[in-house]
């Protein structure tokens, strides 16, 4: 028997869209292949008028649903699975899926996680910082001209998710942590290697990155991420305890 995806995990995330036709595209498009849900990030302008007449009657409650935010960070915090779509390759865009593998890894994954395909601006696709708040990325290969119509990429992906499909023998992915849960432990591990010097100060987003992209393989769950959280507070707590003892034995350093 065949697993598929559970379209009703998958919200469709528009970061910074520019044009109010776009959101009523993609809407059209995610509900032409099942997808209900569709959040909407700080739009440049979202006339509902406009919205509605791109979408047509066949999604218009997709539109009177979909969820607004004023920033990509918070609009994230529920999902433990992040997608984010790049036309843009190299850099820090390592490993990139094709649409067909992204997919593919969202079927065991759907199961028991809420996940979030999001797409940067029309004209400028999502940042490398935005990106950083992504498990996967994932681009839709083309001919000579790689940038895409806003809608048309998001057809394009929803139509693999739609389509997607794996033996149902394979073990599915447990609950993983949020987005929310995630970024609170890396905030705590960024403050703890600042203080042992083990990342440099001057560009510590370089190096978190690399520690980012290895946690993302490993599919954190809720309690590991809690287990590397107080491994990061009895680390602070050991080192405070170390320099406080170091005062009351020797004295405080003399003035300058």
């Amino acid at each position: 028997m065949i697993q598929r995806v559970r379209l009703e995990n998958v919200t469709i995330v528009l970061n910074r869209p520019r044009f109010p036709e776009n959101i009523g595209a993609a809407a059209r498009a995610a509900c032409n292949m099942g997808l209900k849900h569709l959040s909407v990030v700080a739009p440049e302008n979202c006339d509902l008028t406009r919205v509605l007449t791109l979408a047509t009657h066949a999604a218009a409650h997709v539109v009177e649903q979909m969820s607004y935010f004023d920033d990509l960070q918070t609009a994230l915090e529920p999902y433990q699975h992040v997608v984010g779509a790049t036309a843009r390759l190299g850099g820090q865009r390592q490993k990139i899926l094709s649409p067909e593998q992204m997919a593919r890894d969202l079927v065991p994954i759907s199961e028991k996680n809420l996940i979030a395909i999001v797409f940067g601006p029309e004209d400028t696709g999502l940042t490398n910082e935005e990106l950083r708040l992504c498990h996967q990325l994932v681009t839709i290969s083309t001919h000579d001209f790689s940038s895409l119509n806003l809608a048309q990429a998001v057809m394009v992906l929803c139509y693999e998710i739609f389509k997607a499909g794996l033996d149902q023998n394979k073990r599915p992915t447990p609950r993983l942590a949020t987005r929310h849960e995630l970024d609170g432990m890396y905030g705590q591990v960024k403050d703890i290697l600042l203080k042992i010097n083990y990342i440099q100060p001057e560009n510590p987003d370089y190096w978190m990155n690399k520690l980012r992209h290895f946690f993302s393989r490993l599919q954190l769950q809720a309690g590991e991420v809690s287990i590397i959280r107080g491994i990061c507070r009895q680390i602070n707590w050991y080192a405070r305890k170390c320099y406080q003892d170091g005062i009351d034995k020797n004295g405080p350093p003399p003035l300058s």
